[in-house]
């Protein structure tokens, strides 16, 4: 049961615009999002930096924003973001064995050096205490310029809120998430914990 409900998507038309963009990304608009909307200078802000983090400016894709947003969701232990994650992923167009075998990036050929680095990097920021090393930036700074670590960080970033948010409110899963979920994650081990 959540700690919050949600509110209804018309409750404040302002957010309520704002929030089409997540039609895009997951096909609804998120409970969170309906959660943050008692607050609505909460939620319009939230809006505006994930528009800006998620962005799509060149090499840093939309769907490897996404799978990074995973790993680190996974990090930290939000089935409910990992749930969005891996939708928004799939329907960035996402590598199915990328979406697959994300554990195994460091290894399997469907993943690009660069890639293992952002993925790494979202791994050691992911942890606490924070496990970015001279190693971990030393590939960053091999494999993508500052403003590219500067985007991928932001995803990370992004997801820290996120994860606090969702976990502490125990925010509901909407169908559409738990769908993507249940087939890109499950056997990984993922359900939808506290998140009904």
């Amino acid at each position: 049961m959540p700690l919050v409900d949600p509110l209804p998507a018309d409750s404040d038309a302002e957010v309520a615009e704002l929030a089409k963009f997540f039609n895009e990304t997951l096909g609804f608009c998120p409970n969170s999002v309906l959660t943050m909307m008692r607050r609505p200078a909460i939620a319009k802000s939230f809006i505006a930096l994930n528009m800006a983090v998620m962005e799509n400016r060149g090499r840093v894709t939309s769907a490897l924003k996404r799978l990074i947003g995973y790993v680190s969701s996974h990090v930290a232990g939000c089935r409910y973001c990992q749930a969005h994650t891996i939708r928004a992923a799939e329907r960035y167009g996402a590598d199915a064995d990328q979406m697959e075998h994300v554990w195994e990036y460091r290894s399997h050929p469907a993943f690009s050096e660069a890639e293992r680095a952002a993925l790494d990097f979202a791994l050691a920021a992911s942890q606490v205490p924070n496990a970015v090393d001279e190693g971990v930036q030393a590939r960053m700074r091999t494999h993508w310029d500052e403003g590219e670590i500067v985007e991928i960080l932001g995803v990370i970033a992004l997801f820290g809120y996120l994860n606090r948010w969702n976990d502490s409110m125990a925010t509901t899963l909407e169908e559409g998430a738990e769908e993507s979920g249940r087939q890109w994650l499950a056997h990984e081990g993922w359900t939808r914990g506290k998140h009904v």
